[in-house]
């Protein structure tokens, strides 16, 4: 089939089967005209790509200016819009979104991203160009598209960029046990990353609509985790990690990014914490023992450019393997050596 039907076809589907769903929330101080008018140009972009305002939904996270500025520019767009009675984290953003769109039957397709401006609509059909190539060559319905980064310290800082690159390798480590495991192999031949690694905790994501269902409507996993890094800190790994773990096949495309984030309510976060949960939460779901959990974090600490800047960022990596080993009712000193062990020589 020539090329140009088969885009004729996705441009078709993006129009009028594709559903999106913009997370929104704003601290209490944050500027509300700057904030709305941040919200108008997300929204902007990407009613240029669906047929139906309401095929957008704005899902605010708790009461307060974000809900605000939801309400009033989900009017003048005339999109969907749903409101939480407290601010859980950005997966019960998104869920909360999900479950009203998936109310919608012709809708094939189900987006989510960050309401910050850093997820390109015009990049939105080579999302489902991806998932309709998978489900053509896989035979199967259920498909996860994850919108990558060339860069995660470009965009997030060499702090968060090397803490999320930490987290991405363990939660490769995590689902290839998994597979093994459960002698159900890992497909990654959709995958094909600038470094090998998946950037699993990209917030641009497409999902097919069984694949939806599965996560969106689901019961919570907890996994022995806190409610915050189930909906907080860890949203981006349940979302993949619960699509895998439904039989979705995985798919990763290039996209672009800014320079730097205009606005990151993560960094208000503590962010050991957070990515100790990035760590903590899908290697108890999917049942990795403490070991090798361990294990792969002095495998992957030393690999780390973080390490390098003494005494700080050293200390960061020890300080997050002490809480993964917390998390598993360990002691810090079973976490020892107390250096980041590293070959002799490059």
């Amino acid at each position: 089939m020539p090329a140009s039907v088969l885009i004729s076809e996705a441009i078709r589907v993006l129009e009028h089967e594709t559903g999106i769903v913009i997370t929104v929330y704003f601290r209490q101080d944050a500027d509300r005209e700057w904030s709305a008018q941040l919200l108008r140009e997300t929204v902007t972009m990407f009613r240029r790509e669906v047929a139906d305002p309401s095929a957008i939904c704005l899902s605010a996270d708790g009461p307060g200016v974000g809900v605000e500025i939801a309400r009033q520019v989900a009017a003048e767009f005339n999109t969907d819009a749903v409101f939480s009675e407290r601010n859980r984290g950005k997966f019960a953003a998104v869920q909360n979104g999900m479950q009203r769109l998936l109310q919608k039957r012709g809708l094939r397709y189900f987006v989510a991203v960050d309401q910050d401006g850093d997820h390109f609509a015009n990049e939105l059909l080579n999302f489902v160009r991806t998932a309709q190539h998978v489900s053509e060559h896989t035979g199967n319905e259920r498909v996860v598209v994850l919108g990558e980064r060339l860069s995660r310290h470009r965009g997030l800082g060499l702090l968060r960029g090397e803490q999320e690159e930490l987290a991405d390798r363990i939660l490769l480590d995590a689902l290839q046990y998994h597979a093994a495991v459960s002698a159900a192999p890992l497909n990654l031949s959709f995958t094909h990353t600038v470094d090998g690694v998946p950037d699993f905790h990209a917030g641009y994501k497409l999902f097919s609509r069984p694949t939806a269902e599965d996560v969106f409507l689901s019961a919570p996993q907890l996994a022995g985790c806190s409610e915050d890094a189930y909906y907080r800190h860890a949203c981006e790994a349940v979302m993949t990690v619960e699509a895998l773990l439904h039989g979705a096949t995985l798919a990763a495309l290039n996209r672009r990014t800014y320079d730097e984030q205009p606005v990151s309510v993560f960094a208000s976060f503590n962010l050991t914490q957070l990515t100790a949960d990035l760590i903590l939460w899908p290697c108890k779901r999917l049942q990795v023992p403490a070991a090798f959990v361990q294990q792969w974090l002095a495998n992957h600490m030393p690999q780390l450019l973080l390490g390098t800047l003494l005494p700080q960022g050293r200390d960061e990596l020890l300080a997050i393997r002490d809480l993964v080993s917390a998390g598993y009712g360990l002691s810090a000193a079973s976490a020892r050596p107390a250096e980041i062990v590293r070959p002799r020589f490059i």
